[in-house]
């Protein structure tokens, strides 16, 4: 590359850090999570960001399998800017690279679980952070498998429309059931869970406290915020982010949507004051392009995934 060029671009793949912003114009460029270097080197990185694009347990509209794509093209209109509202770029204390997408066949859907887990797992097991961005909510549960096995039971913080704790039965492979079996399996303890802008009723709680959605006014963002910490006290955690925790104004691209939902404004102003919680893993799932429009839902899904990062930047430095 010749080295007058004043604006590189392809920061992907031609990157010489996994550190800092690349300062691509935000419409060129070869496509990652924030222009962040494709590798699956994990030697020396914080932070692996990983697609896995699966939506075959979907129970109304499909899609979310193409949220990893979505999510990482809006995400290049933040790059190379101090992150809002951490006043700084995460980056720049992060080694974070773009980990790809999970491998699995699509023909064997019943075989996908594990091929999650396994790869999450060869990815924890280096001491790399990972968050996650799906596909549909299933993809939570062998995730938070992998998490486990290296952190021991964790408190699950759900952002999110749904409970997810509708009973399965045996191999059943559902979006609207992984909370429920994270519970029976011993994945999370439900006494420091929590799942917050609830806008629908399962058959049971199996244990979490939940806010729900006509709640969320009467408490306000400092209430709200105060109960998630209360719940989950200190130990490792989980955050889970189903971008139909959203009204469908704000996340109209997702499989599921239900009207009453939190503004972008204020999922990301409770996120962003819950860096007292020692979160070990996340994700964010259920982003839907082919639904959205002008990338709304994908900019969302992309301002979860940063105020994350933000919160684990400020941790480390």
């Amino acid at each position: 590359m010749s080295a007058d060029l004043p604006r590189p671009t392809d920061n992907a793949f031609l990157g010489n850090s996994v550190k800092g912003g690349s300062h691509e114009a935000t419409y060129a460029g070869a496509l990652s999570f924030m222009r962040r270097r494709y590798s699956r080197d994990l030697d020396g990185v914080d932070l692996a960001i990983w697609g896995v694009p699966f939506d075959a347990s979907v129970s109304n509209r499909p899609g979310a399998r193409f949220g990893p794509q979505g999510v990482r093209r809006a995400s290049a209109i933040f790059d190379g800017d101090p992150q809002y509202p951490f006043h700084m770029d995460p980056f720049e204390t992060l080694a974070c690279v773009d980990y790809g997408d999970c491998v699995f066949d699509y023909g064997r859907n019943t075989d996908v679980p594990g091929h999650i887990e396994a790869q999450a797992k060869a990815i924890l097991d280096t001491d790399t952070h990972l968050f996650s961005i799906g596909g549909d909510h299933f993809v939570t549960y062998p995730l938070l498998r992998a998490h486990v096995a290296k952190h021991g039971p964790l408190a699950l913080v759900q952002f999110d429309a749904h409970q997810d704790t509708w009973p399965d039965e045996g191999d059943r492979i559902d979006h609207g059931t992984f909370t429920g079996r994270a519970v029976r399996e011993g994945l999370i303890d439900p006494e420091r869970s929590i799942q917050i802008g609830i806008r629908t009723h399962a058959p049971e709680t199996c244990g979490l406290e939940i806010i729900y959605g006509h709640e969320m006014d009467p408490l306000g963002i400092p209430g709200v915020v105060q109960r998630i910490k209360d719940r989950v006290g200190s130990g490792p955690a989980y955050m889970t982010f189903d971008i139909d925790c959203l009204d469908p104004a704000f996340a109209p691209g997702t499989g599921t949507p239900v009207a009453g939902g939190l503004s972008s404004r204020e999922a990301l102003s409770i996120l962003r004051d819950l860096g007292e919680i020692e979160f070990v893993g996340g994700d964010v799932v259920e982003v839907a392009p082919a639904y959205d429009h002008a990338d709304v839902t994908s900019i969302a899904g992309a301002s979860v995934a940063l105020t994350y990062i933000g919160l684990l930047a400020e941790r480390l430095k």
